[in-house]
């Protein structure tokens, strides 16, 4: 399995020769580390912790636990990834162009919701004297028995912000360590985003 960590910059589109329009989105995968890793005697599992970035103001745990390598402002752990070991620099030639890659992120914040936008109800009726109710979600409980509202009844609240995973997305390019991916990936401009290959 390879990874690398990457940092969602904008999306745009490609030409191709026979005039396709292809829909991409880049990402910059510029200062990703290996910070760390779990080993089997120690902590029972084996696994690569990627760092991204560093931060300019570590405190004195971090500066402790990185030394020379540096305090890294994103951190992920990664699972077992092919060849690599404690402070090599991960670079996007480890794909190639045309490999299919899942992708990990933070979907966008919609902050506080009605259950139109966020669960897609269809509202109440437009006409026949309707007033108030349009973008309602309609009666919740159920009567006398058993006379409550169940767990998990869908109902407004805060929307976004929920770990997605885009799977298949095709390698499209690879130049100065940007990452131009097929599609379009979760997350805002500027969000961390997980790329794996399994």
């Amino acid at each position: 399995m390879k990874g690398i960590l990457g940092i969602k910059q904008d999306m745009t589109q490609i030409f191709k020769d026979d005039g396709k329009v292809i829909p991409v989105t880049l990402v910059d995968t510029n200062g990703c580390f290996v910070c760390g890793e779990k080993k089997i005697e120690k902590d029972g599992y084996s696994s690569v912790i990627l760092g991204l970035g560093l931060k300019k103001h570590p405190n004195k745990p971090e500066k402790g636990k990185y030394k020379k390598l540096g305090a890294p402002r994103f951190v992920k752990e990664m699972g077992d990834l092919e060849n690599i070991s404690l402070g090599d620099r991960i670079t996007p030639e480890i794909f190639s162009i045309g490999d299919k890659v899942n992708v990990w992120g933070v979907s966008k914040g919609k902050g506080f919701t009605g259950v139109v936008k966020r669960w897609g109800f269809h509202g109440g009726p437009r006409t026949h004297g309707q007033s108030n109710t349009e973008r309602h979600g309609g009666s919740i409980g159920s009567g006398t028995t058993p006379g409550n509202v169940k767990k998990g009844k869908k109902m407004p609240g805060r929307a976004g912000g929920d770990n997605i995973i885009v799977r298949n997305l095709e390698i499209v390019e690879i130049k100065d360590n940007i990452l131009v991916l097929k599609g379009a990936i979760p997350g805002a401009r500027g969000g961390l985003v997980i790329i794996k290959s399994e």
